[in-house]
């Protein structure tokens, strides 16, 4: 977890509030509460969180708009942000990712998994970044807007294969074992037997929406998975 990282939970539902903010000061991050989208703006202008916990459905400037003016905002446009969505919003959803959302959770969730989602999120966001346009032979991403393409043809990932795709090519061709995948994607710290096949089964998923360039992602027998990075295939 990132110490004491600061959050600011965009909602204006106050028993949805308060549980987001318990969960998240359980977890020893700051928390501050804005209640619609212009107090979420001027906050995040002021208070420079690292993190922006937003609900989609606000008074006034909804969660959208608010997405947008901070992406468009020098001095707010790193900020990483989880969309709170409910599951008839799947249009929404799909805009706010095309805006820069980082992550999406649809309501109702679990305060477990919401934990989940920022740990994971606050880890990315102190990676080392990827160029922002990467190629590998039949493969193209723009990490930054989200966009994957095989041969030119675009290939449609959830969330989760996007960043499975992205830790696979920030290791440079090292090994990870499903234990760390599931720490640096998923935000869980111990794997059990069904994590475990969940990563199995996004793996699988991964390599279909690949088509020929998924062969890039290797089994190694008892150790986990690895991406075969460009300057493996003169070899």
């Amino acid at each position: 977890m990132t110490p004491r990282a600061k959050i600011l939970v965009v909602e204006d539902e106050k028993n949805i509030a308060r549980v987001v903010t318990y969960t998240l000061e359980k977890e020893g991050y700051q928390v501050s509460v804005a209640k619609d989208g212009q107090e979420a703006l001027d906050t995040a202008r002021r208070e420079s969180p690292d993190l922006l916990v937003l609900d989609l459905m606000l008074p006034g400037v909804d969660g959208l708009d608010v997405c947008r003016q901070l992406r468009a905002d020098p001095r707010t446009a790193a900020l990483s942000i989880i969309m709170l969505t409910a599951k008839t919003q799947e249009a929404d959803r799909v805009v706010g990712l095309e805006l820069g959302a980082d992550d999406y959770l649809p309501k109702p969730f679990s305060p477990r998994e919401l934990a989940a989602r920022v740990k994971a999120v606050l880890r990315r966001a102190a990676r080392p970044e990827l160029p922002a346009t990467w190629r590998c032979g039949g493969l193209e991403a723009d990490w930054e807007r989200r966009l994957i393409k095989v041969k030119q043809k675009s290939a449609t990932l959830t969330p989760k294969e996007f960043e499975l795709l992205r830790v696979l090519v920030e290791a440079r061709g090292r090994v990870l074992s499903r234990a760390q995948l599931l720490e640096r994607v998923w935000g869980y710290e111990q794997a059990v037997e069904i994590q475990s096949r969940t990563v199995d089964l996004h793996i699988s998923q991964l390599r279909q929406k690949l088509g020929p360039e998924g062969k890039r992602i290797l089994t190694v027998t008892g150790a986990g998975y690895r991406f075969r990075m460009p300057e493996e295939d003169a070899t």
